[in-house]
């Protein structure tokens, strides 16, 4: 519960993670090792150049102090010792010390010399490499100058300016690296969604060994579930196909009937005719045509003029946005006239709205029925199922597989098809969403 709130600041996709994984220990080791070169390094180094220093300048103090000063104006040359010494005003030593703000070993030359040295009073580490010492000897306030690399290495900072490129260096190949590697995962990730949304895209395993186990399974699902929808497809085409030839020997027979003893049997068979074509339908399911780039507005209005020309009261209420969806035309336009279909049959109005938005789609169809109840709208969906209850007979058979198709298309376009109650005209609201 306590790194509950880590989640949020994590990365969400494999390689942002695994990225991660890899950058922190990296940078970890970077910190660990610049503390570590600093405290054990860096500073050992300069307090050992900087006692080696003071040795010379205490020696210095001692020639000053031999020294023949005339009039104050002490200035000695001290090759041996590689130094300068001059006498300065008393004010002099009472000014602070200075360093550049980048002179990270400049404090610890600082407080080394000051702590070494009691005659020191200021100390000044110049820009252009120098040492500036304010002391109070014996002769009077004096300043010894010498070059700054007798008390801290020179480019102290090349350690960690190579640790940190070569990190970074480093750094850049894995990622290359690891993006290779992450590459069949995420064309397994593409094929198994185009597969969900009813396409089939090739695709061969590749990358490490439990990559390809996890795509040489994929394939494997995909094939035996291609395999078993086509055998319900050519199990139901059969029995439907068999089924039209009686029934066709079945129409030549009653038209030699009188009207009386006619009608009714011919009712039977047109209806036995639907259950037929609606299976053939249930069938084919979203297996026809191919995705395309389609125009959904366009889509519903033909849809809606078909049923139109049938008699039917159905209207295109309202449209929202514009755009084209890939769609499987074919499979979509059957869904959608399942639902107006459904709609005429168990209400007699219909609406058909449309609205496209940059993330989804959505094709409306409402009804002023009696509806479904919300406790039934699971089991409306399956397939041979009809909710006598809360649909009305009277007004035309049915076989249960008109919302079951549907919901087989949207599914099949990575959809989904939610039923509801309509606000506008109090039946049945049912709704086709699909991600653009």
């Amino acid at each position: 519960m306590t790194m509950v709130w880590l989640k949020h600041y994590m990365p969400r996709s494999l390689y942002g993670r695994a990225a991660l994984i890899l950058l922190l220990p990296v940078v970890f080791l970077q910190v660990l090792v610049s503390v570590l070169f600093a405290q054990r390094y860096f500073e050992d180094v300069t307090h050992q150049m900087t006692d080696a220093a003071l040795r010379e300048v205490r020696l210095a103090l001692r020639v000053i102090e031999t020294a023949d000063v005339q009039g104050g104006a002490l200035r000695l040359e001290l090759p041996e010792l590689a130094m300068t010494a001059r006498a300065i005003p008393a004010e002099d030593l009472s000014r602070p010390d200075f360093r550049t703000w980048d002179d990270f070993s400049g404090r610890i030359v600082t407080e080394r010399l000051k702590s070494r040295l009691p005659e020191l009073r200021r100390v000044v580490l110049t820009a252009d490499k120098e040492v500036r010492l304010s002391l109070l000897s014996a002769a009077g306030p004096v300043e010894i100058t010498f070059d700054r690399s007798r008390v801290s290495a020179s480019n102290p900072h090349q350690l960690l300016v190579n640790m940190v490129f070569f990190g970074i260096v480093i750094s850049i190949v894995a990622l290359i690296y690891l993006r290779n590697q992450l590459r069949p995962i995420k064309r397994l990730a593409s094929a198994a969604e185009a597969f969900g949304r009813g396409r089939v895209e090739p695709f061969s395993p590749t990358g490490a060994t439990e990559v390809r186990a996890a795509g040489a399974a994929f394939v494997d699902m995909r094939g035996r579930i291609e395999r078993q929808m086509e055998t319900r497809t050519l199990m139901l085409s059969g029995v439907s196909h068999d089924l039209r030839t009686p029934l066709t020997r079945m129409r030549l027979a009653l038209s030699l009937l009188e009207d009386e003893d006619r009608i009714p049997l011919e009712r039977d068979v047109d209806e036995m005719q639907e259950m037929i074509d609606a299976f053939l339908d249930f069938a084919k399911g979203a297996n026809e045509g191919t995705a395309e780039p389609v125009d959904p507005i366009a889509l519903a209005r033909s849809v809606v003029e078909d049923a139109q020309r049938a008699g039917q009261d159905v209207i295109l209420a309202d449209v929202q946005g514009e755009g084209e969806v890939k769609l499987r035309a074919a499979a979509m336009r059957r869904a959608l006239s399942n639902l107006v279909g459904n709609a005429v049959r168990y209400a007699g109005r219909a609406e058909v709205s449309v609205m496209l938005t940059d993330k989804s789609m959505r094709f409306r169809v409402e009804d002023d029925g009696p509806g479904i109840a919300e406790d039934d709208r699971a089991r409306a969906v399956r397939p041979f199922l009809r909710l006598d209850a809360a649909r009305n007979q009277d007004k035309g058979g049915g076989t249960g597989l008109g919302l079951a198709i549907a919901t087989d298309i949207a599914r099949a376009h990575g959809g989904t098809l939610r039923l509801g109650v309509s606000d506008r005209l109090g039946g049945l609201q049912a709704d086709i969403v699909v991600a653009r």
